[in-house]
C-alpha cells in the first residue's frame, strides 16, 4: 500500500520545526486519503468532538501543525499539563500539550460519516471508508492513544492502546486483526484510572511498529517525537 503525499512533496524527516509542516490541506476531509485517515485517527484516539468543532490533543508541536494544515486551518493552543500514568495513577508527569481546535460544518458531517462520538453521545466508529488507508489510520490512532516502550525485562518492544472508550479499543482491535502484518493482541482490560487498554503481543509488536511507519518519510504524516520513540525502542530490542 502506497503512503502517497497529497502534493507529492518529500518529508522533512524528524524535524520539529513548525515553519514547514510538510503536508498540504486535504482536498475533502470526508473522502478517503492518507492525510484524512491520519487526521481522523488522531481525532478518534486523542480528541473530543462537539457539534461543529473538534479538538485534538497531542504532545508533539510538529504533529499539531500538521493536523491543523490537513484540516484546512485551526487554532493551536499550547498548554503545560500534569497527567497521571494510565497504569499507575500515583505517578504524574508534566509536559507540553497542544490543543488543535477546528470548526466548521464538515465536523458535523464527519462525525456522522465516521461514527465519532459527539459530546456525551456514544459513537459507533465506522472507519470502512479508510479500508485502503488502514496504515495511516492506525498510525494516527497509535500516536493519539497508543504507547510504545522498550521492555528491558524481556528485551522486546511493547505497544499498547489506552482509551476511556472501550468501543474505540474494540474498533482498534478489529483494525489490527485485518493488518497485512501479524498483530495478535491480548484481552482488553481495565486501567487503574478507570479506562481500558490492551497490548499487541510482544513477539509481533516490532514488526507492526515498522510496518505502521513504513512510507511516513514520503508524506510527513507522523509525529516526530513518537516515531523517534519507536525507533529507539526497536534499536534497544535489536541490541538486547
Amino acid at each position: 500500500m502506497s503512503d502517497a503525499n497529497a502534493d507529492g512533496s518529500a518529508a522533512d524527516a524528524d524535524s520539529d520545526a513548525s515553519v514547514d509542516s510538510g503536508v498540504a490541506p486535504a482536498d475533502d476531509l470526508l473522502k478517503s486519503a492518507p492525510e484524512t485517515a491520519y487526521l481522523w485517527g488522531h481525532v478518534a484516539g486523542g480528541g473530543r468532538v462537539e457539534p461543529g468543532q473538534f479538538t485534538v490533543l497531542t504532545g508533539d508541536e510538529t504533529c499539531a501543525n500538521r493536523l491543523a494544515v490537513i484540516a484546512g486551518g485551526g487554532e493551536i493552543d499550547r498548554r503545560e499539563t500534569a497527567r497521571e500514568y494510565a497504569h499507575n495513577t500515583a505517578v504524574t508527569r508534566v509536559k507540553d500539550e497542544y490543543h488543535v481546535m477546528v470548526e466548521g460544518d464538515v465536523v458535523r458531517s464527519a462525525s456522522a460519516a465516521f461514527g465519532l462520538p459527539v459530546g456525551d453521545d456514544a459513537g459507533g466508529y465506522r472507519f470502512d471508508a479508510f479500508e485502503d488507508r488502514r496504515k495511516q489510520l492506525l498510525r494516527g490512532l497509535l500516536e493519539s492513544c497508543g504507547t510504545v516502550c522498550f521492555k528491558s525485562s524481556t528485551g522486546t518492544v511493547g505497544i499498547s492502546f489506552v482509551h476511556d472508550d472501550r468501543a474505540l479499543l474494540d474498533t482498534v482491535d478489529r483494525l489490527l486483526d485485518a493488518c497485512p502484518v501479524d498483530a495478535p493482541t491480548g484481552e482488553i482490560g481495565e486501567t487503574s484510572s478507570g479506562g481500558y487498554w490492551f497490548g499487541i503481543d510482544d513477539d509481533a509488536a516490532a514488526d507492526f511498529g515498522e510496518w505502521v511507519y513504513e512510507g511516513s518519510d514520503e508524506t510527513s504524516l507522523f509525529a516526530p517525537t513518537r516515531r523517534r520513540k519507536l525507533v529507539r525502542s526497536l534499536e534497544e530490542a535489536e541490541n538486547a
